[in-house]
């Protein structure tokens, strides 16, 4: 398969290079394979994206998720997860990929990261090794280059002082935090905040009580004066992002589809609707683009989609999603 265009794929041309991913993923990932061959589908009948099969995502868990043989990956993403728990593994063979797909995806939705001060409140994921929305943060500060960039933990003065600092500047700014800090934060250090990007990622790992995404976002807009909390949807399964503007409606970016299958019956997908997530991510070339996620949403017919909660029987993880 051809790397160098994936990020150029139309929406038009997404159906068509699905299916001959499909088609490589099939002959060339084991694991894939194996799972097809279990649902007795043969790839030769796979004539349309809701055709094709969607592994789960508890494979990364379970197994080294590759495709074609290859020995040594230039990242390692894994997910978080309580102590003793098994954790997904995400071995991701060309870097180039991930980033390629991260870079234009984001311009497509905020312009060049050149444009921004990137400021990440990730404490939990900058304490474990592997993370990849701390990757992700990292790419984007690399590529904006700006001075004043930087990771943080729970130093809440420094960073509402170098919020502070810019604002005054005029500098755009995004504020990128994961749920519960973003909230112990906010209850901390109101301010206002009207002209800074604050995107949430989802997550409150157990450190407060879960909030409703409404909830979540109209405690932000009233301790920081916005107009709207943007959010970002990822995890370690994936290189691929989508993002919301405002209240929860994410567009996947180029490299990304998402579907809804039916909550009892794994093989009834379908483009819009109410049911379980699953993603096609074209940047997931060597690992596997076809995912079943533990998530529940609703696709609009324009392919926008919402994540209300998660599954009842799946572990809740570290980027798990609240419900609306």
């Amino acid at each position: 398969m051809n790397t160098e265009n994936i990020i150029t794929i139309t929406p038009s041309g997404f159906a068509d290079a699905a299916i001959q991913l499909f088609n490589y993923q099939h002959t060339h990932n084991i694991v894939y394979r194996q799972f097809c061959d279990a649902l007795r589908v043969n790839a030769d009948d796979v004539q349309t994206i809701t055709q094709i099969p969607y592994l789960p995502i508890s494979f990364f868990k379970s197994h080294r998720i590759q495709t074609e043989i290859w020995d040594k990956e230039e990242l390692l993403f894994e997910s978080s997860g309580t102590t003793g728990e098994i954790t997904s593994k995400h071995y991701v063979k060309e870097a180039a990929v991930y980033e390629q797909s991260l870079m234009h995806g984001f311009t497509l939705q905020y312009g060049s990261p050149e444009d921004y001060a990137i400021l990440a409140l990730l404490p939990s994921y900058l304490e474990r090794k592997n993370a990849s929305l701390v990757y992700m943060a990292q790419q984007l500060m690399k590529a904006s280059g700006h001075p004043d960039n930087g990771f943080y933990i729970k130093e809440w003065d420094e960073l509402q002082a170098r919020l502070q600092q810019l604002i005054a500047q005029g500098q755009k700014v995004i504020l990128l935090g994961v749920t519960f800090a973003l909230l112990d934060f906010a209850e901390h250090h109101p301010m206002d905040l009207r002209n800074v990007i604050v995107m949430e990622t989802g997550g409150m790992k157990g450190r407060r009580e879960e909030w409703t995404r409404v909830q979540v976002h109209d405690y932000l807009k009233q301790q920081w004066q916005l107009n709207a909390v943007h959010s970002e949807y990822g995890m370690t399964e994936l290189l691929s992002q989508a993002y919301a503007m405002a209240d929860g409606i994410y567009a996947p970016t180029n490299t990304m589809s998402v579907l809804i299958r039916d909550v009892n019956d794994p093989l009834d997908v379908t483009s819009s609707g109410t049911g379980c997530i699953n993603i096609i991510d074209l940047a997931n070339i060597n690992s596997c683009a076809f995912i079943a996620t533990e998530d529940i949403g609703k696709v609009h017919e324009d392919g926008t989609f919402e994540v209300m909660g998660r599954m009842d029987h799946s572990a809740l993880r570290g980027c798990s999603l609240m419900a609306v």
